[in-house]
């Protein structure tokens, strides 16, 4: 008989399986969407793209703060190196997503935009309209979607690992 690993509880579940479906609605937006240009308006794909973007560093926010308020210990078995691997993939997918989150939010200030979230309420600028700092900034968010990606490629190579090659139930841990 196997034994029974503590899992992560249902919030826990909830706010990464929330936060899958919204990477996978947002990298859709991202890459469906047409591009923009110097001088184009933001239309509703990009409206939509960005209250996307706020709302998963918003869960994301949940989610970290949920994880450091009701810690799970690691699974039994692992070897040392593997604990630190999954500690240190999931440390820089909280701070990947952030960050790409950020410097979205912060190009678009630098353009001059408003923004509504969801058509709710606007979104305030981080930065002034040209700032070249912001414009600096901004140009890192296609390459951290990327980052991003590769992270998330990592840590469900991970997970398919635990499943089909070390069966140690260690994915199901996470598993609705």
């Amino acid at each position: 008989m196997l034994e029974r690993l503590p899992d992560y509880g249902l919030t826990a579940k909830a706010l990464h399986w929330l936060i899958v479906a919204l990477l996978i609605v947002q990298y859709l937006i991202g890459w469906l969407m047409p591009d923009i240009h110097r001088g184009d308006t933001p239309g509703q794909p990009m409206m939509f793209h960005i209250s996307v973007g706020i709302t998963i560093m918003i869960v994301i926010l949940v989610r970290f703060a949920w994880r450091v308020t009701h810690p799970v210990a690691p699974a039994g078995g692992l070897q040392h190196w593997q604990i630190i691997a999954a500690e240190t993939v999931h440390w820089l997918l909280y701070a990947t997503v952030f960050a790409v989150t950020l410097t979205g939010w912060i190009y678009e200030s630098m353009r001059g935009w408003t923004i509504y979230y969801f058509d709710l309420f606007p979104l305030p600028a981080l930065v002034e309209q040209g700032s070249v700092w912001g414009r600096a900034i901004g140009r890192y968010h296609s390459t951290l979607t990327w980052v991003l990606l590769a992270l998330i490629g990592a840590h469900a190579a991970a997970a398919l690992w635990h499943y089909f090659i070390a069966k140690d139930r260690v994915l199901q841990r996470m598993l609705p």
